[in-house]
């Protein structure tokens, strides 16, 4: 079988089995300068949480967006492999009982089941802690100009007022639905910020136009709404085995969601909407945008 979507298929597991070679490459025992020493507990909660497949997303648009605009591919690779720490640590701390209380994550017990809570708070914490490592240090061949914007913009995407503060506004939700607007907020923080960050980074390594940039992070919140969209589409239509994860959690627990407002129609209408709208943003760059147009339309349509 061959075509757009299996190469871009294809392109997808590629990209995802060098990232998890570079994420097992850099969690290993091997002490780095003026680390003391890597407990192997600690180590072994750590790459259970990031060691278990999934399709990188993340690190893919990372690496794509840079590619569109011909930036370093290493510098990319160990940029992607920074965020995909603090996507992991996330998913480590909601998973915790004192936020979603998940035992099940891409069909693997979590880490708080696998080891203990203090183990999956602990490997979260040092997951956060090296994504910053990676950016800065030596082995990521990039200015210093260009290291300060990456820093900045991931703490920005992923703390109090991103992915962190995000998570806050969901354990709220519980008590206190939102309204369209709250929820607009609320995913565009928890899911968005990260996904935004994916592609708007891609620009800072290429070392691009302000334009670019500008470009990227406008397709990246577009792609974080789709990705929502469809996750909150696929906690009402798909089962546990499908996902790899528990489902109907949601409406389980009371949260609003744009889907459970307007209905299944409506939402699959929003994610052709949406699609479009990305494909509209990446028009000027021409065949170079391919692979994020695939993706786009991916994420619009996902099945897990």
């Amino acid at each position: 079988m061959t075509g757009p979507i299996h190469d871009f298929e294809h392109r997808l597991t590629e990209r995802a089995r060098a990232t998890e070679l570079l994420l097992s490459s850099l969690l290993t025992d091997e002490r780095q300068p003026d680390e003391i020493s890597r407990p192997t507990s600690l180590l072994a909660a750590m790459r259970h949480g990031t060691l278990n497949g999934g399709k990188r997303l993340r690190p893919f648009l990372v690496q794509e967006s840079a590619a569109m605009l011909g930036g370093p591919p290493e510098a990319a690779a160990r940029i992607a492999a920074a965020l995909e720490c603090v996507h992991c640590y996330s998913l480590i701390h909601d998973d915790l009982p004192a936020m979603d209380d998940d035992d099940v994550r891409r069909g693997r017990p979590t880490v708080h089941k696998a080891f203990d809570e203090a183990s999956a708070i602990l490997a979260g914490d040092s997951l956060l802690t090296y994504a910053f490592d990676i950016i800065a240090a030596p082995e990521t061949d990039l200015s210093h100009r260009q290291k300060n914007e990456l820093v900045l913009a991931l703490a920005r995407a992923s703390g109090l007022g991103g992915m962190a503060g995000g998570q806050a506004l969901d354990l709220a939700a519980e008590t206190s639905p939102p309204d369209e607007a709250g929820i607009l907020t609320l995913q565009a923080m928890k899911t968005g910020a990260l996904l935004r960050f994916a592609c708007e980074v891609g620009a800072i390594i290429a070392n691009a136009t302000a334009d670019d940039r500008a470009r990227l992070r406008r397709f990246g919140e577009i792609i974080g709404l789709a990705f929502q969209l469809a996750d909150d589409l696929l906690d009402v239509k798909a089962d546990a085995e499908t996902m790899g994860k528990a489902t109907g959690k949601d409406a389980a627990r009371g949260k609003g969601t744009l889907v459970a407002l307007h209905g299944i129609e409506w939402t699959e209408a929003r994610l052709a909407a949406l699609a479009n709208e990305a494909m509209e943003i990446l028009a000027p760059y021409g065949e170079q945008a391919a692979t994020l147009e695939a993706t786009a339309l991916f994420i619009a349509d996902r099945k897990s």
